[in-house]
């Protein structure tokens, strides 16, 4: 299967999830909008989510994933399988005992961690914390199901681990629409999506244990004992989950920070809701799939297929980000107004979103380059290196959102993490680069040139063609001519940017379908068809 192919079974799954995403938080915003509920419950919610991401994008992608690839390619999937059964028995018991231990510590971690600013609202914080203690064991759901996505993912099994957030969304859309239906308060609302994470947690984790079983893999539970194998995961996993979870250690900083301020975290969570679509679609499907293939590429002595499997995914995800930057810079406002404006949801409210989610939009090519850069150093076994990257990025955010968070409130945390993203994406290139593992390509870098051209004639496009349709995306025009007027700038932004792209030479389809394409040497064919 192409490279590219690849990228669409993991990028499809995962649009399929972040369209059911925005349904969810239009429901969301019509039924709390950004108040103390929505706070309480995001602010909740993002403890355990913040773990889920520190794994399923981090630790075991970057650690697990080449640790299981050597185990098949010397043992075997008897080997495999008796180094994921080693994992599971201790990663099930160290999480067991961590989430016993939050349970009871939860009211410190919201006061300390989560919320410092609900301390002074005792009925907002006390909502924190009881919602915190029932999502928290999903954290103990998503580590072990992030353990079963990186078996899946090396086994070539990639769109079960992909499609498995679709039920999170399933569930908790369940969840909201039961509360409008039943005129519920904000508070049984709050609740209502609470116990839904936990089920969907749990739903999840069966889906995935199914699907590993269908590749052929029956693991089972195994005393807890540390082996070398483990020993080496462990030391592997724990930089790899600091630097896996970057963009969420500076988003709970941020949550840290906007806590002082009544709405701030429900804005900065809708906000993020729509630039993690092309950030999920694209960012995760390079990063879930590179990794893999990266690793099997060195390991098998193919230097010069890995350094164009690197160059095909860097090219990739600026083909797709740059413009989707660009429109959020320049219809974040139209774009938050008809998903959003409805309900609870004002139109002030939607000014403060939009301003947020077009500082965002110009971080995510930088965020996106992440993912598709770790993996120069996962695949090498070097975890440590990013990791010190991302301690100083998330020291530079730290800095930005404390000074700019009085002065621009949400969107100096927004910022803060643009220029975080964007410092860490610089550094990890910057060093890849030095030590000879991205064999830079000097066509690449005049096609990201004409890109980038393509995007600013798409913005300036699009900046004109959203007056003319001004009066049908204005505040009290009727949903559907507002959501087919949406829908003509997204299409008439793709047309412009494409044609320019295609026009200039920033891209060319037969080079992009030849590029993404995995062709083995000849002399290394006998490895390949046996790693297939």
């Amino acid at each position: 299967m192409s490279l590219v192919k690849k990228f669409v079974t993991v990028g499809g799954a995962t649009l399929g999830s972040r369209v059911l995403g925005f349904a969810r938080e239009t429901l969301m915003a019509a039924a709390l909008g950004t108040g103390p509920m929505a706070d309480a419950f995001y602010a909740a919610f993002r403890f355990p989510n913040l773990f889920r991401r520190l794994f399923a994008e981090g630790a075991f992608n970057a650690a697990f994933v080449p640790l299981f690839a050597k185990e098949i390619e010397a043992g075997g999937l008897d080997g495999a399988k008796r180094f994921s059964e080693e994992v599971f028995g201790v990663l099930f018991t160290v999480l067991f005992m961590l989430t016993v231990a939050m349970e009871f510590a939860m009211p410190l971690i919201v006061s300390w961690i989560i919320a410092p600013g609900f301390v002074g609202d005792a009925e907002k914080f006390d909502v924190t914390v009881k919602l915190a203690i029932v999502m928290f064991p999903y954290l103990m759901c998503m580590s072990l199901t992030a353990m079963l996505s990186g078996m899946l993912n090396s086994l070539h099994h990639y769109f079960a681990a992909a499609v498995a957030p679709v039920f999170l969304n399933f569930v908790l859309i369940g969840a909201l629409g039961y509360g409008l239906w039943q005129g519920a308060s904000p508070l049984e609302t709050a609740w209502y999506l609470s116990w839904g994470v936990l089920a969907a947690g749990l739903l999840q984790m069966a889906v995935l244990y199914a699907g590993v079983r269908y590749a052929g893999m029956r693991i089972g539970f195994r005393r807890p004992r540390m082996t070398d194998n483990v020993r080496r995961l462990l030391w592997l996993a724990l930089p790899a989950a600091v630097t896996g979870g970057i963009t969420q250690i500076n988003q709970l900083i941020g949550q840290m920070i906007a806590s002082t301020k009544d709405g701030a975290i429900a804005a900065l969570q809708y906000a993020d809701r729509v630039y993690q679509l092309p950030l999920g679609v694209v960012g995760i499907a390079v990063g879930v799939v590179l990794l893999p293939e990266l690793a099997r590429a060195l390991k098998s002595g193919h230097e010069r297929e890995a350094g164009n499997l690197q160059n095909r995914s860097l090219e990739f995800v600026l083909f797709l980000t740059l413009p989707a930057a660009g429109a959020l810079w320049v219809i974040s406002d139209e774009i938050v107004r008809v998903l959003y404006e409805r309900g609870a949801f004002s139109p002030q409210t939607t000014s403060v979103v939009a301003g947020t989610l077009a500082i965002y939009g110009l971080g995510l090519p930088g965020f996106v380059m992440i993912k598709a850069l770790n993996p120069g150093f996962f695949a090498r076994e070097d975890t440590k290196t990013p990791m010190r990257i991302t301690l100083v990025s998330v020291v530079v955010n730290c800095i930005l959102a404390v000074t700019l968070f009085p002065i621009f409130h949400e969107r100096g945390i927004a910022t803060a993490e643009a220029v975080s993203g964007w410092l860490t994406a610089l550094m990890l290139f910057v060093t890849l680069a030095r030590r000879g593992h991205w064999p830079l390509e000097k066509a690449l870098l005049w096609r990201i040139v004409r890109l980038l051209i393509a995007t600013f004639v798409m913005a300036v496009s699009l900046e004109y063609a959203s007056g003319y349709l001004a009066g049908r995306l204005a505040h009290g025009s009727p949903i559907y001519e507002q959501v087919f007027a949406l829908g003509l700038l997204v299409a008439f932004a793709m047309v412009v940017y494409f044609s320019v792209a295609f026009l200039i030479g920033g891209a060319d389809l037969g080079m992009i379908r030849r590029n993404l394409k995995r062709k083995a040497k000849p002399e290394a064919a006998p490895a390949e068809s046996s790693a297939e």
